[in-house]
């Protein structure tokens, strides 16, 4: 089975947040409304500039795949 890069998350014991579940390394999960991140790996060399530049990407590619599937979402609303 193929899981996705990112998924949308929500629970109905934090009905006011979304998460961005990232699943490959460095995985994360980033509650989107109060922009904070839990890291699931420990980041090795984290003061290394190749990986911040990395982490920086994953985090826009992130925010781009939430944007998209709420453009989606309200799409599908809208219909």
């Amino acid at each position: 089975m193929d899981i996705p890069r990112f998924l949308l998350a929500d629970n109905t014991d934090l009905p006011d947040e979304i998460f961005i579940v990232h699943n490959e390394y460095p995985r994360f999960i980033w509650n989107v409304h109060h922009d904070e991140v839990e890291w699931i790996d420990a980041l090795k060399g984290e003061e290394d500039e190749a990986l911040i530049n990395e982490i920086a990407n994953v985090l826009d590619c992130a925010e781009a795949f939430y944007e998209r599937e709420m453009k989606r979402h309200e799409a599908e609303l809208i219909e």
